[in-house]
């Protein structure tokens, strides 16, 4: 059974750091894009970030360009999602979720985050002071 699941989310104070992390159980990242989400209360969820599985190359959202930085250890068979200059607008609850179609992955770094499965349960994210 495909599984991912996230942890690292927590309380923060603005301006503070977290390391989400996305592990997989059941299947080898090696070949998947994985795409990280959030959701904010009351609000649709969205992409922020993937990395694909070929070159690891990666997208950011505007909202988290320069912020955020994904990275992949496949030998952990883990993705992380470094998070800095935390602002309140970044409390939602994170999910990883993988994609192996070639043209998903594709799709994924050059903004459009859709055919993505396997999601995880979500890792919480505050940031208040």
């Amino acid at each position: 059974q495909l599984q991912l699941v996230e942890s690292g989310g927590g309380l923060v104070q603005p301006g503070g750091s977290l390391t989400l992390s996305c592990a997989a159980s059941g299947f080898t990242l090696d070949y998947y894009a994985i795409g990280w989400f959030r959701q904010a209360p009351g609000k649709e969820r969205e992409g922020v970030s993937c990395i694909s599985s070929s070159d690891g190359s990666t997208y950011y959202a505007d909202s988290v360009k320069g912020r955020f930085t994904i990275s992949r250890d496949n030998a952990k068979n883990t993705v992380y999602l470094q998070i800095n200059s935390l602002k309140p607008e970044d409390t939602a609850v994170y999910y990883c979720a993988a994609a192996l179609p070639l043209t998903v992955q594709a799709m994924c770094v050059t903004g459009t985050l859709s055919g993505f499965g396997s999601w995880g349960q979500g890792t919480r994210v505050t940031v208040s002071s």
